[in-house]
């Protein structure tokens, strides 16, 4: 029902079963490395700072750090190509679907696949971490050494650059004060500058609507004065008929 070069399901849940033991025992080996290295890297830090025994063996527990995640990465990378197998074994098409047994081993051969994964990864992440803090510890101690054993002369030149550092950082903060207040009677001066615009304009606009009143008045003036005119001409005319209506 399956093609020759595809290997049986048993024989796939072996090989995951002997990967899975493999890494079990290599991720135990790897935590109590990484255990192993925090301790002696304090218990030798104790020792250094009472000046008796230096920080040995670094480079080998490094070596030894850096191999073992090799072969674990390894491992997982096979781990999950069997994974991939039993999956595509599951999903083809000679394989009952309603095999429940089936399908409940490769859940559980990808859960354990997972959980070894996330355990790597937390494992290496905590040993990294600590490599770098003991790193930049030692390097501390090293300047404090250096510094302590420096002569009278040095430490008084110590001092003096560190005065002028001091120096030179109250000048870059008065420095930063004064662009901030510029900066701010700039802001300032720019909505000043926004608000005489604004009043100019203003002023322009009833500027040039006074004269259109006023020439609209003395138009209303002038026709004012015509009409009373006319008015007048008008009862003028019709007073001299009536006299002479009268008189004859």
């Amino acid at each position: 029902l399956f093609p020759r070069s595809r290997p049986p399901c048993a024989d796939l849940r072996k090989q995951a079963r002997q990967l899975e033991n493999e890494l079990d025992l290599k991720l135990v080996s790897f935590s109590k490395l990484c255990t192993s290295y925090s301790s002696s890297r304090d218990g030798r830090r104790d020792r250094y700072s009472s000046d008796t025994t230096p920080l040995l063996n670094g480079s080998n527990q490094d070596r030894m750090f850096e191999t073992m995640a090799v072969e674990i990465e390894q491992l997982l990378g096979k781990l999950t190509g069997i994974n991939d197998k039993m999956a595509e074994y599951t999903n083809s098409a000679g394989v009952p679907s309603l095999n429940a047994a089936l399908m409940h081993t490769l859940q559980r051969h990808r859960d354990i696949l997972q959980d070894y994964t996330h355990e790597f990864h937390k494992t290496k992440a905590n040993f990294l971490a600590i490599r770098e803090r003991e790193n930049l510890l030692g390097s501390v101690r090293k300047d404090i050494e250096s510094y302590k054993s420096g002569s009278g002369v040095n430490n008084r030149r110590t001092e003096l650059f560190l005065k002028e550092h001091e120096h030179l950082r109250n000048s870059d903060r008065l420095i930063e004060e004064t662009i901030s207040i510029a900066m701010a009677t700039k802001e300032n001066m720019t909505s000043q500058r926004g608000m005489l615009k604004s009043i100019q304009s203003k002023m322009n606009t009833l500027a040039n609507r006074f004269p259109a009143v006023n020439s609209l008045i003395q138009r209303i003036n002038l026709r004012k004065r015509r009409d009373s005119l006319i008015l007048g001409g008008i009862i003028g005319v019709c007073t001299i008929l009536l006299l002479l209506y009268a008189f004859h």
